[in-house]
């Protein structure tokens, strides 16, 4: 069991050539664009979720902030599409990879920056000397603030790397255990099997909330420099 516990987070290959390119585009088949007059109760569902989602995110930010909805909204469907489909048995989750979370961290905190310094030069630059400082501590309060603006990436791709990765690992080893006590003690084995069962159904509010969570983040960073 142990030697098999981070196989699920090995990138998946087929004839040597890695997949998981089409394992990050699948999800997009779970939201087709409607075609009818009159939709179905999935995609009526779905759009009622999207704006609802949509207007509690983008009610804080002005019209410049806006223009980021179509990306926000992208970003926590795609991130809680692929957290749900990682739960299904023998299937890969590729938010539990950090060069893939911060490949998304990254330039959604550099587009919100740099928005903030062009158009906000100077509210920009105050976010990095407090009014009040006293003089001597400003070197170090400026070389603070630089030090955790930079960090704010790397706190995103973290934060979902481990929650995704700490849930599968934890259900991998309630799983294997309830097998092994399965031949051993029967009783201890369905006390174990109901707690991988609530766990799961955890993991799967946890796939949901890490989703907005992320997105929420990097709409705060948004508005903090639009």
């Amino acid at each position: 069991m142990n030697e098999n516990l981070f196989a699920s987070f090995i990138t998946p290959t087929l004839m040597g050539l890695p997949i998981v390119l089409f394992i990050i585009v699948f999800p997009n088949l779970l939201f087709p664009s409607p075609t009818r007059l009159v939709n179905n109760r999935l995609v009526s569902f779905q759009q009622w979720l999207i704006q609802l989602v949509l207007k509690q995110m983008m009610a804080m930010h002005n019209p410049k902030g806006r223009t980021w909805s179509l990306m926000l909204i992208s970003l926590i469907m795609f991130i809680g599409s692929t957290n749900l489909l990682g739960l299904l048995p023998h299937s890969f989750t590729p938010t539990t990879q950090l060069s893939m979370n911060l490949g998304m961290a990254i330039p959604l905190w550099a587009g919100a920056v740099i928005t903030g310094f062009r158009h906000k030069t100077k509210a920009s630059l105050a976010h990095f000397l407090p009014q009040g400082t006293p003089i001597p501590l400003i070197p170090m309060l400026i070389i603070i603030e630089t030090i955790s603006l930079f960090i704010q990436p790397m706190a995103l791709a973290v934060r979902l790397t481990a929650n995704i990765t700490a849930g599968h690992l934890l259900m991998h080893l309630i799983g294997g255990a309830t097998l092994v006590l399965m031949s051993i003690s029967p009783p201890t084995a369905i006390i174990t099997f109901i707690i991988l069962v609530l766990l799961t159904m955890l993991e799967f509010a946890v796939a949901l909330i890490q989703a907005y969570v992320f997105t929420l983040l990097v709409s705060l960073y948004l508005h903090d420099n639009t």
